[in-house]
C-alpha cells in the first residue's frame, strides 16, 4: 500500500501549500515531512517539487503525479465505497476559489447555506483577483469570469452576465455622452487593471462591426469595488460587469453608455479539474451552487435583467 500512501501524502502536502503547514496538519516536524518527501521523490527517481524557503511549486512530472493521483484515490475511494456498500457523504476539506468582489457578495453567502447543509465539509474560501491554476495550487472548485478554461478542467454555467459600460450622470453632464467607440478617447475613463497586455483597450462589437479603443484616465485599480465607488462619484465611464453595476443602473445612479455596443463575454462558470469520478463533497458543491444560481441562468436566458 506504499504507493497509496505516498499519493495521500503528496495530495495533502499541495493542499496545504507549504512543508511547514503540511507537518503542522500530519502532527510531526517539518524535517520529517522533507524526509518523507526526498524518499518519495528518490523511489520514483524524478523530482516532484521546486521548493525554496518560502514556496513549493510542482515540475512537470509533480504536476502529472498529483493528478494522475488525484483519479488513482479517487477510483479507489469509490472501488471501495462499491465493495462495502456504504453511502458516500460529502467530508473533508474542500478549497474554493472566486474572485474579490463576486466571491464576497454572492459565493460567501452560499458557502454559508452549504456548509448548514454539509457540516462534514470544511470550507477554505480563497478571494483573489488573479487567476488561479486549479491543479498546481490544490484547488478543488473555482468560479471564473468571462475566461473559459483549459482542455483539463470541467466548466458549469452558473449565471449568465454581460459587461456594460456606465458612468454617473453627472460625469455625461459636464463630458457629454459618446455616440461610437472612437470617442471613448476624448472621454475620462476608469480602469480595473487586470494584465499589462489588455489594461486600458477594450473591445466593442456591435453586429458585424467591431472596434478596439486605447482609453485613458487618471485612475485605475485592481479591485472593482474602488473602481465603481469612482464612477459613482463622477470620475469617468467604467466597464463593469451587469452583476455589480445593475443595481446602481436601476437606481439611476449610473447611466449605461454605448448600449448598442457588446462588450467581451462575461458567464460566470464553476469549473473544477476533469475526472472520471468527482468526490463526494465537490460534487455536493457543484450541484449546490448550480441550483443556487438558477434564477440568474433563467432570467438571462429570457433577456431579464436577474442581477
Amino acid at each position: 500500500m506504499e504507493p497509496f500512501s505516498d499519493l495521500s501524502f503528496f495530495t495533502l502536502l499541495m493542499k496545504q501549500g507549504s512543508l511547514a503547514a503540511a507537518a503542522q496538519e500530519m502532527g510531526v516536524t517539518p524535517p520529517s515531512v522533507s524526509k518523507r518527501l526526498a524518499a518519495l521523490e528518490s523511489r520514483l527517481g524524478v523530482r516532484l517539487l521546486h521548493r525554496t524557503t518560502r514556496r513549493i511549486s510542482l515540475t512537470p512530472e509533480g504536476e502529472t503525479y498529483l493528478s494522475e493521483g488525484a483519479r488513482v484515490l479517487a477510483e479507489l475511494d469509490a472501488l471501495e465505497r462499491t465493495v462495502s456498500g456504504a453511502k458516500a457523504l460529502p467530508r473533508g476539506l474542500l478549497r474554493v476559489s472566486a474572485t474579490l468582489g463576486f466571491g464576497r457578495q454572492h459565493i460567501a453567502p452560499a458557502l454559508s447555506k452549504f456548509s448548514r447543509a454539509y457540516p462534514e465539509v470544511e470550507v477554505q474560501l480563497h478571494l483573489s483577483d488573479r487567476p488561479v491554476n486549479l491543479v498546481e495550487q490544490a484547488f478543488d472548485v473555482s468560479i471564473r469570469i468571462g475566461e473559459l478554461p483549459d482542455a483539463r478542467l470541467t466548466a458549469r454555467l452558473l449565471a449568465l452576465n454581460r459587461r456594460v459600460l456606465c458612468a454617473a450622470p453627472s460625469y455625461l453632464r459636464r463630458a457629454g455622452e459618446p455616440t461610437h467607440p472612437r470617442e471613448l478617447q476624448q472621454h475620462r475613463c476608469i480602469f480595473i487593471r487586470e494584465s499589462d497586455e489588455t489594461f486600458g483597450t477594450w473591445h466593442l462589437r456591435s453586429g458585424s462591426r467591431q472596434e478596439t479603443v486605447k482609453v485613458r484616465g487618471p485612475l485605475s485599480t485592481n479591485d472593482g469595488e474602488c473602481a465603481l465607488s469612482w464612477a459613482l462619484d463622477g470620475h469617468g465611464i467604467l466597464m463593469r460587469s451587469q452583476w455589480d453595476a445593475a443595481r446602481y443602473l436601476r437606481s439611476g445612479r449610473l447611466r449605461a453608455v454605448l448600449a448598442g455596443w457588446k462588450l467581451p463575454p462575461a458567464d460566470i462558470y464553476l469549473v473544477f479539474p476533469t475526472k472520471a469520478n468527482l468526490s463526494a463533497k465537490t460534487r455536493a458543491l457543484v450541484e449546490f451552487l448550480h441550483d443556487w444560481f438558477k434564477d440568474y441562468r433563467e432570467a438571462g436566458a429570457h433577456g431579464d435583467a436577474a442581477w
